[in-house]
């Protein structure tokens, strides 16, 4: 066995994909990862490495992830996944705990009281258990591998808001941590329903003529190269190939935008995913299903997560780097005065905690993942798929554009542009 696929729960970010490299590269080498966002997927090429799967499997666990032999091409149960519906849940259960406290302590301060300190509290407290539920796994793990990132600091910050009473604070920054993670699983998983609408365009049965000249009905997954496919009028052609005999007019829209049908014949290739007009071919086929032009396709969108915008990236750099800072800084304020300089101990823990709680980057940490949701939620519900944060990015850096054809650019209103009159009619 050369390669080892695994179903991860939970893989909806680089930050999952970041803790599966932190414990596989020093095992396999980078080289031999691959992730695959839109199905929670991780490939493990193991043939140079010599690991089993075992040792693999215990890799994974170690970065706080749960990892399952793959077994179906299809993930079609990754979008209603119970871990995404228990995300959701806690962020709205978070959000309304934050809320609640966060209006009577506003009434409180105004003399009407109507939940009082002990209660209050317990809000706050259930807003911060829901809101770093999914969390605190994470940066338990960072802390006993004694490897700090975002999750520690975030966590650190809300456990010293809360040690200096600051409650209101600490579930605000539970549940907006929450909402950003939330939020950048519900982009993914739009993005894996767009998938799936592109791969319902490939039929699932194809109508192979067997060396008998009988037709049988298979799954495109077990056409090989060389066979030859039967596609009757209105049908979409399951399979790359080329046409051995017959005539029609093939709408290729889906797959390379063109606007109108284009006429095939002997000889001309064709695309799974086309819908065939009025003809009936045979179609040879040339390539084998997984590797077909829509299958590429789904692939090339499937691997997009992993371009991820500069600003993502200058985000993680920059938080590999500020977190054990900050951390050290905090740890410099609560130490150093107190042996140094005979201060309260007590004081200065309080304004370690003060640090911690300032310290926390949670706009930076927030604003990223939601502006680029932002703006693929906004081009999806035009149509348009945008193949990750890096290409959100890059047209403002565009000086030029080269369109080369005519019907790729429309706004889709038709208009008159001329009358030319038939017999004598005005």
């Amino acid at each position: 066995m050369e390669k080892l696929e695994f179903y991860i729960e939970g893989l909806d970010c680089a930050e999952e994909v970041a803790l599966l490299k932190r414990e596989l590269i020093p095992l396999v080498g980078e080289q031999a990862l691959s992730f695959d966002l839109l199905k929670s997927k991780l490939t493990v090429d193991i043939r140079q490495s010599g690991f089993t799967e075992n040792e693999i499997k215990a890799a994974i666990s170690k970065s706080g992830l749960k990892g399952t032999r793959w077994q179906t091409h299809v993930a079609s149960d990754v979008p209603s996944s119970w871990l995404q519906r228990k995300r959701v849940l806690l962020t709205v259960v978070s959000g309304a705990a934050c809320c609640l406290g966060i209006v009577a302590e506003f009434l409180d301060n105004r003399g009407l009281t109507l939940i009082p300190g002990v209660a209050l509290k317990t809000i706050y407290s259930m807003g911060i258990a829901t809101g770093f539920g999914l969390v605190l796994p994470k940066a338990w793990k960072s802390l006993k591998s004694l490897r700090p990132d975002m999750n520690l600091l975030m966590t650190i910050a809300v456990f010293g808001a809360v040690a200096v009473g600051e409650w209101s604070e600490a579930a605000t920054v539970s549940f907006l941590f929450s909402l950003s993670l939330s939020l950048e699983s519900w982009s993914v998983d739009r993005a894996r329903n767009a998938i799936g609408k592109l791969m319902s365009l490939s039929p699932l049965m194809a109508n192979q003529r067997l060396s008998s000249g009988q037709i049988r009905q298979v799954s495109p997954l077990d056409v090989e190269i060389g066979s030859i496919i039967l596609v009757r009028p209105g049908e979409r052609i399951p399979i790359d190939g080329t046409i051995r005999t017959g005539a029609t007019n093939i709408d290729q829209s889906a797959i390379t935008g063109e606007s109108v049908p284009i006429p095939k014949g002997s000889g001309d290739p064709v695309f799974a995913g086309t819908l065939n007009g009025d003809g009936l071919i045979e179609i040879e086929s040339t390539r084998l299903a997984d590797d077909t032009l829509l299958a590429q396709i789904v692939k090339m969108v499937g691997d997009a997560h992993s371009k991820r915008a500069p600003s993502e990236r200058w985000v993680e750099r920059f938080a590999s780097i500020y977190t054990p800072l900050v951390m050290l800084g905090a740890l410099l304020v609560l130490g150093l005065p107190p042996l140094l300089f005979g201060g309260s101990v007590s004081e200065w823990f309080y304004r370690s905690l003060v640090l911690l709680v300032i310290a926390c980057p949670c706009a930076l940490v927030i604003s990223t993942p939601v502006s680029l949701v932002a703006a693929l939620a906004a081009a999806a519900r035009y149509g348009v798929l945008i193949k990750g944060g890096l290409f959100v990015e890059l047209p403002a850096r565009l000086r030029a554009i080269a369109i080369d054809k005519t019907g790729t650019l429309t706004e889709g209103k038709p208009a008159i542009v001329r009358i030319v009159s038939k017999s004598e009619h005005d």
